[in-house]
């Protein structure tokens, strides 16, 4: 009998529908808070499998959460979905770029500096307007649309003086010229299990949902899922939300999700997608 590890450090509408899809098929499920776990170095494999499951599927929005206790449960021998490796690259945004930008998948023009006024600099060689990201999060948070060098230096000012060294690291991407949309396909193996628009709500532009973006179904075409694929299989493949913007230029990736989520997307697409995140990690336990 297959047990399913799913840990969490908080339980959200995908992991309630994950636990569901997977009672729904017999699995029998652990269900994990990270946030209340004591991890042993001297547990054997069956220690931890016995706690964990025979396969885990890490939900943990937490980037450091995920990716520490990710590592420790594959030094134990226990797959996890998505691997450690996978997850240390989805979850910083300069290492999902270099992977891109060396794949040749078409990606947003990209400069990194290390201090305040390296990353004035690189305002200037990219021009305004640009956007300012942290290497790290998601959901939108920090995510700044810089439109002159009057606003950069104040933007850029205050993140320097917040105290963690991901904060010194700038990461300064083109703003594309593209329509106030992005979308975000989901993709399992090689497989798109669904693809949405996010559209910015009135007098944003971002597209996030988390901040009122709203979604509608995207239409695959033949050109989007080539380079959502190929992005995908860039990074380690596995359970991943791609995002992708429409440009002059065609298709540009511009983020790739490790721990996906797909309420928004489920809501208008029709697709059981937690389901489909089931059949995929019952296929990965069989190889």
């Amino acid at each position: 009998m297959i047990c399913l590890g799913i840990i969490y450090d908080r339980l959200r509408w995908e992991e309630k529908e994950l636990s569901k899809s997977a009672d729904a098929r017999g699995l029998n499920v652990n269900r994990v808070d990270a946030k209340t776990i004591s991890l042993d170095s001297d547990w054997s494999s069956t220690d931890t499998q016995d706690k964990f499951g025979n396969i885990v599927l890490q939900r943990c929005i937490s980037y450091f959460r995920g990716l520490h206790t990710t590592a420790f449960l594959e030094s134990k021998g226990l797959k996890v979905i998505n691997s450690m490796d996978v997850a240390l690259t989805c979850g910083n945004k300069l290492l999902t770029t270099l992977k891109l930008e060396k794949a040749n998948v078409p990606t947003p023009r990209t400069l990194f500096s290390f201090t305040a006024e390296g990353a004035i600099e690189s305002l200037q060689t990219i021009g305004y307007p640009a956007v300012l990201k942290p290497v790290t999060g998601s959901w939108g948070r920090m995510v700044v649309k810089l439109n002159d060098k009057e606003t950069a230096q104040a933007m850029i000012e205050m993140r320097s003086k917040i105290e963690g060294p991901l904060n010194q690291i700038f990461y300064i991407q083109e703003m594309v010229d593209r329509p106030p949309r992005d979308i975000r396909t989901i993709v399992a193996g090689d497989k798109i299990v669904a693809s949405i628009y996010r559209h910015a709500s009135p007098g944003e532009w971002r597209t996030n949902v988390s901040i009122g973006g709203k979604g509608d179904i995207c239409k695959m075409t033949s050109e989007l899922e080539d380079v959502v694929l190929r992005a995908a299989d860039t990074v380690g493949g596995g359970l991943l939300g791609v995002d992708a913007m429409e440009s002059e230029n065609g298709i540009l990736i511009h983020e790739i999700n490790n721990t996906v989520e797909f309420k928004g997307a489920a809501s208008v697409c029709g697709v059981d997608i937690a389901n489909e995140i089931i059949s995929y990690i019952l296929a990965q336990n069989r190889r």
